[in-house]
């Protein structure tokens, strides 16, 4: 059985399988097998494409936090960030297809999550590289990655948020994140141990970085430092700010909005509330949990303690990485061989792929659009017939 803990913290199926006994060893190079003919070559693997009206560009960007010692690097120096953004775009002509992300930090992400080598090479995302943005400031979304995960995790939402009008920034946490790969080749692989001696010192440690990664990014992309060295980029709109993210960067969310008020809303997907005091204090703002678990202790004590709007609806058949990009690579990637059934059923559930991101996508931009753009949705009060794998499990205003 998974434990619980690190099933909400961990991204990757890598991190929760390793606390399973035999784990690695299912992870182990198969034996040889006799010459056969060369299997034939294996077909791209497309994600969803966007159902908004606005093709979409993408663009990633090297941040310095100047005012910041980054507390995991081995030596002294600034904190140092990989960020990417998806935005609506005037047209695409001309543009290449973006890649899902570097061919190093694939290769991290493969073996954190048990894919057959190649596989994320094979993963096409629909946003075109640098294309031209649309005018105007834009609602702005900063968007985490879970435990050892990477920006590229949820990349199938972030476009759909883009081709519906919003700027979505995607960080890669530096010494978090399975690596990350820097514009002059450095590759800064992951220094979080997969199973620290103290949890709570650790995650407050990690959650604390990561909100202030949030609030730094969002100070970048709303001030125009940013563009005074990136011509081009898209304009955010600093008064609607949006922040949300996949496990742990769920509870980095939580966590951002206790600490800044120019983040309006926040969203969490199937992430602990671990590392900070909102259990305990509750959010004075909009705050939505969209789950694959039924309950949590954290969630529990977030609830009685929500002051603002807040909701948590469960999405049925999930496992906790259906919230991602994951489970399109899954099948593809042979996960399966390397996992026990019940490993891979809580990470996985049932729902197919497409349905987790169809699901996705509705909700959290049905809470985007009613908090930051004044849109309210039914979808947020009640079950639908359309949706019938959520359910509104608890809600407050």
């Amino acid at each position: 059985m998974i434990r619980r803990r690190s099933l909400l913290t961990f991204a990757g199926v890598g991190g929760a399988a390793l606390t399973l006994p035999g784990a690695a060893a299912a992870h182990a190079a198969p034996a040889p097998v006799p010459d056969a003919a060369p299997a034939a070559r294996p077909g791209p693997i497309d994600l969803p494409g966007p159902t908004g009206r606005h093709p979409v560009g993408t663009v990633s960007l090297r941040l310095v936090d100047q005012d910041r010692q980054d507390p995991f690097a081995p030596a002294a120096g600034p904190r140092e960030l990989m960020a990417q953004l998806w935005y609506p775009a005037t047209g695409t002509g001309g543009r290449a297809r973006a890649p899902y992300t570097t061919a190093r930090v694939a290769a991290a992400l493969e073996r954190t999550a048990y894919l057959d080598p190649g596989t994320l090479g094979r993963l096409r995302p629909t946003a075109r590289a640098a294309a031209p943005t649309v005018p105007g400031a834009l609602p702005l979304l900063l968007l985490g990655h879970g435990r050892k995960g990477g920006r590229s995790n949820c990349t199938a939402l972030a476009e759909e948020l883009a081709a519906h009008g919003y700027l979505v920034a995607a960080i890669d946490h530096t010494y978090d994140a399975a690596a990350v790969e820097f514009p002059d080749g450095r590759v800064v692989t992951s220094a979080l141990e997969d199973e620290p001696a103290d949890w709570d010192a650790a995650e407050r440690k990690e959650i604390g970085v990561r909100a202030a990664d949030l609030r730094f990014v969002a100070t970048e992309l709303t001030t125009g430092r940013t563009a005074r060295w990136h011509s081009g980029l898209p304009c955010a709109d600093p008064a609607r700010i949006g922040v949300l993210g996949h496990s742990m960067g769920g509870a980095a969310a939580a966590e951002a909005v206790r600490q800044d008020r120019r983040f309006a809303a926040g969203l969490d997907l199937d992430g602990g509330l671990f590392g900070s005091p909102v259990p305990e204090q509750g959010l004075d703002r909009p705050f939505l949990l969209l789950t694959a678990l039924d309950d949590h202790d954290t969630w529990r004590r977030w609830r009685e303690h929500q002051r603002g709007w807040g909701r948590q609806l469960r999405q049925r058949d999930s496992g906790h990485l259906s919230f991602t990009d994951l489970p399109h690579t899954a099948g593809p990637g042979h996960v399966a061989d390397h996992l026990p059934p019940e490993v891979y059923a809580q990470l996985f559930g049932t729902v197919a792929p497409e349905r987790a991101t169809e699901l996705a996508r509705t909700y959290v931009r049905a809470y985007f659009d009613r908090f930051l753009r004044g849109r309210p949705s039914p979808l947020l009060n009640a079950p639908s017939p359309r949706y019938p794998e959520i359910s509104l499990l608890w809600s407050r205003g």
